[in-house]
């Protein structure tokens, strides 16, 4: 039965895979770094009652927080998870969250529901995932706990991208091309090391989908730095200080350099840690409110339980696909 569940998994994404359109990749939020490395801290969050299962298992959560992104090309209706463009609900003058419903069904009726998915739907996405994880404990499914836990924490750390809530995502429309991957993967990927993720115990969350806007607000109220920062700063950098060349791969590749990055990261003032430690605190809250919405069950019975054969096959199957598509990237683009 787990060989046939694996097989008819393996199909689908690869059906999905061919009918998926053949677009360059986004940018990914946080970059793979940032998104594993948010899903690692915020373990060290959650309460004697849910840490060592999530410790056990540290590495799968970690790993796999990338997941959601290897699939945005492969799976019909993921890509729209991962973001909303808020601000294309404000047109005229108008406050994007106070047009917007927060529930779901009550956006579908004033927006429809193939408008909101066109601008994305990550905060009541994130409550789907909160639930599919309640559900999860509930059953001591560990195949379920361990892919809703590091799905969830995807989304979450995405939320809390100013990027990720502007249809201008990557400066595309203030002449900033690259700014995407600028802010939420190279400073990260530069600086993280030094940052202090000392973010506290996680709470209960009593208002799930209200804390997945209260993300996407936070993150929203930071755009304009974002941009308006970096604007300015690449008035008094010249282009051979502003770009380097770095071995990544299969040869060179110009990037935003050391300096140039350092002194972007300086002049939010931190931001960038700021928001990474917002996920962190926020995700492990997520993971404790879901454990408690189910009943608090005893892991420790199921903590010595692995991740089935199945579950392996299918990320196996999406990580090939993946793994491909980046391949076919890379030569249509020599």
């Amino acid at each position: 039965m787990i060989r046939r569940a694996a097989a008819i998994a393996v199909l689908l994404l690869i059906c999905w895979a061919a009918l998926a359109p053949a677009t360059a990749p986004d940018a990914r939020a946080w970059g793979f770094y940032g998104h594993k490395r948010i899903n690692r801290m915020a373990c060290y969050t959650l309460p004697p009652e849910m840490f060592p299962f999530f410790k056990r298992h540290i590495d799968f959560i970690s790993d796999h927080a990338v997941d959601p992104d290897r699939r945005r090309y492969a799976v019909e209706g993921e890509a729209e998870r991962h973001f909303i463009d808020i601000d294309h609900y404000g047109r005229g003058g108008a406050d994007p969250f106070a047009v917007m419903p927060r529930k779901w069904a009550d956006a579908v009726a004033k927006y429809t529901e193939d408008t909101l998915k066109a601008y994305g739907i990550v905060p009541w996405h994130i409550q789907v995932m909160h639930a599919r994880l309640v559900s999860a404990f509930q059953r001591g499914d560990v195949d379920r706990i361990l892919r809703n836990a590091a799905d969830l924490g995807h989304y979450v750390a995405d939320a809390h991208v100013p990027l990720h809530t502007t249809e201008n995502y990557n400066g595309q429309l203030t002449n900033q091309h690259g700014i995407h991957a600028f802010w939420e993967s190279r400073i990260p990927e530069l600086s993280a090391e030094g940052y202090d993720h000392l973010v506290g115990r996680a709470s209960y969350i009593d208002r799930p989908l209200d804390a997945a806007w209260s993300a996407v607000y936070d993150s929203h109220m930071l755009l304009d730095s974002v941009l308006g920062i970096e604007r300015r700063l690449s008035l008094s950098f010249p282009e051979d200080r502003k770009y380097s060349f770095e071995d990544r791969g299969r040869g060179g590749m110009r990037l935003y350099s050391r300096e140039y990055a350092r002194a972007y990261e300086d002049a939010m003032l931190g931001m960038v840690e700021q928001r990474m430690n917002a996920s962190i605190i926020t995700l492990g809250s997520f993971w404790y409110t879901a454990w408690v919405d189910a009943g608090m069950p005893d892991l420790d019975r199921i903590e010595q339980k692995e991740v089935s054969d199945s579950l392996k096959a299918v990320i196996a199957a999406e990580e090939e696909l993946w793994k491909q598509r980046q391949k076919g990237y890379g030569r249509d683009h020599e």
